[in-house]
């Protein structure tokens, strides 16, 4: 990135952003002055989009394919959605209390309220009366004009007739009727669910006319709103005659931004960035860690003096979520899902869909080798034995002792995770801060890491083990000089020395406990796998035994269990299979690796288009 700063006559200002939007390259860096003020102009523009934004993604929900056609103007069809939706739940509320008044009506009947009510005016008045069955008593209403509506098997529903004034006898619950009769409740919940269906018929076919002119007034609106801020972040100079400010450009647009900038006639001054400075960051990844991106985002943007983590997080996530899965039967799913729903969503949701579909090769390959297919152990089935020796499954001897391939794979893989974020971590502040700057961890890689590379070398036999005990007490040796007497070389060597003593105690406290973490990727792919087996051996246990109609009974049981029990097991591996591989990279990776995610994203200052 490259700094630039320019000055601007005041009166040319406003021409000059315009055309700096069109170019659409510079990132405007904002100011402490540039803040918006409640009740300002600018922030009842803002208001205004993001109620448009909640529209439109309202009306989107609602058509898939719109067609456009509405010729009039959007600002008419953003009254009418919002008259639409205000109209909607009352509408619903009212159909609500009418649906209650029918339930109400429904033990008593079809009558003519107005003839109850004319009772009254000859001495009489009704009272309706509801009670549990068991404690009907008839005996109590002998000396009184009575009558049963209904009866439903548990409650009994009955009118008495008293003389006016009179109480009901202390027989059940006296209720209170609705005013109208059960036909006129009938005709209203009618009514409502019509003119609310007819609502819901017109906010559709708004939805498929209008969608278009509403997405390109929106990106009207937020190219303004940019277009305001940027004004508002201006710093004013020489009595506001004269325009400062400052932005971002990528280096490869430098050329072209300077021959825009010398046809303006302003002054301008192009730089590398400084140390202290703010610098937004432009990811540049190709198409598979792409994908990616999304994750990163999710911690935080790195730093301009950062390496950008997305190439790692992009193999060791897909790993990790593979790991995790660990079926080959569930990849391919995941695979077909991610085409379907890739076609079925369109381009809003084809970069998501195509990550789906890669994670799904990666469990396919992975489950593969791990010998699962549907929760059915390949090692079990009538594979050549040339494919079986491929499987990586079983027990394996260490020291002495007797582990699962797939724990130490696990543990393995960890520990090669964790040493590449250190290595990131020493390259990182070497390059950016300095070497003097690196020496601590640099220290604690010679430590860690390169007790890692002496192991690995001792247990191929690269190395003999009494030459290995020498060879890492001498890389260790340097690193402890490093860790302890020169980690930051402006400080005394005994200061020196206790800051290295309190990092060691984080180092060895935290560091098993990260290595350990990865035993999840074993713990969770060997649930996922004993669960599928578990509903095959459910199905099966259906089928077993059964003859003729049994038989078919058995069979229809067998693909209910198969079916459902696997996309319950695809929904939770899934899930967890996101999870988890997520955390071990935004703390044991990150952690480990230095990385804080307080980065700002590169993003130029140009007009709004509307995606196709």
């Amino acid at each position: 990135m490259k700094k630039l700063t320019f000055f601007v006559y005041h009166k040319e200002y406003h021409e000059f952003l315009q055309q700096m939007q069109e170019l659409g390259v510079v990132h405007v860096q904002t100011s402490a002055e540039g803040t918006v003020l409640v009740g300002s102009e600018l922030a009842d523009k803002m208001e205004h989009n993001k109620h448009l934004r909640a529209l439109i993604a309202q009306l989107s929900a609602l058509s898939k394919a719109p067609r456009g056609g509405y010729d009039g103007a959007p600002e008419v069809v953003i009254e009418r959605i919002d008259a639409i939706n205000n109209a909607i739940k009352p509408t619903l509320q009212e159909a609500q209390r009418a649906q209650a008044d029918v339930e109400a009506l429904k033990p008593w009947g079809d009558f003519d309220r107005r003839s109850v009510a004319a009772l009254a005016e000859v001495g009489y008045s009704f009272h309706y009366c509801k009670c549990a069955k068991k404690q009907f008593d008839v005996d109590a209403l002998a000396d009184y004009s009575y009558a049963v509506a209904s009866d439903n098997g548990k409650e009994v529903y009955f009118v008495v007739v008293t003389p006016l004034g009179e109480v009901a006898p202390a027989v059940g619950q006296e209720l209170t009727l609705p005013e109208c009769s059960l036909s006129e409740a009938v005709a209203r919940v009618a009514a409502l669910q019509e003119k609310s269906r007819q609502l819901d018929a017109e906010l559709a076919e708004l939805a498929d006319t209008t969608l278009p002119a509403l997405r390109c007034l929106e990106k009207e609106w937020s190219t303004s709103i940019a277009f305001d801020k940027v004004v508002l972040d201006t710093t004013r100079v020489a009595e506001d005659k004269l325009m400062v400010l400052e932005g971002w450009i990528p280096e490869e647009k430098e050329a072209p931004v300077e021959e825009w900038l010398s046809k303006q006639g302003a002054y301008y001054e192009i730089r590398k960035p400084n140390k202290d400075d703010v610098v937004p960051v432009l990811f540049k990844n190709n198409a598979f860690t792409k994908m990616y991106e999304v994750l990163t985002r999710m911690y935080g943007m790195p730093n301009y003096t950062d390496f950008d983590p997305t190439p790692i997080v992009a193999p060791f996530f897909s790993l990790f979520f593979a790991f995790c899965m660990g079926d080959a039967g569930y990849g391919l799913v995941l695979i077909l899902l991610g085409f379907f729903l890739k076609k079925k969503l369109g381009k809003s949701m084809a970069g998501m869909m195509n990550l789906v579909m890669t994670l799904g090769v990666f469990t396919t390959v992975l489950g593969a080798i791990f010998g699962t297919f549907f929760g059915i152990s390949l090692l079990g089935t009538n594979l050549p034995q040339g494919l079986k020796d491929l499987i990586f499954a079983g027990q394996v001897e260490v020291m002495g002792a007797t582990y699962d391939k797939l724990m130490i794979l696990s543990l393995a893989i960890g520990v090669i995770h964790i040493s590449i974020a250190m290595t990131v971590k020493a390259i990182n502040v070497t390059l950016f801060n300095g070497f003097k700057e690196a020496i601590s961890a640099w220290g604690w890689w010679l430590v860690v890491v390169g007790g890692v590379i002496v192991g690995t070398l001792t247990l191929l036999s690269i190395i003999p083990s009494d030459v290995s005990q020498w060879v890492y007490l001498v890389v260790a040796g340097v690193g402890a000089v490093g860790i302890y007497l020169l980690n930051n070389l402006g400080r005394n060597v005994f200061v020196n020395i206790g800051a290295g003593i309190w990092d060691t105690y984080n180092m060895a406290s935290g560091l098993m406990g990260d290595i350990l973490s990865y035993i999840r990727l074993f713990a969770l792919g060997l649930a996922g796998g004993m669960l599928g087996q578990t509903f095959n051996d459910l199905a099966l246990m259906v089928v077993e035994g059964q003859e003729g109609v049994g038989a078919v009974i058995g069979w229809i049981g067998f693909g209910l269990i198969i079916v459902f029990g696997h996309t319950l097991n695809i929904a939770m591996s899934c899930l967890s299979a996101f999870v988890h591989p997520l955390r071990l990279t935004f703390v044991e990776y990150f952690k480990n690796a230095g990385y804080e995610g307080k980065g700002v994203e590169y993003k130029p200052f140009s007009i709004e288009k509307v995606e196709e």
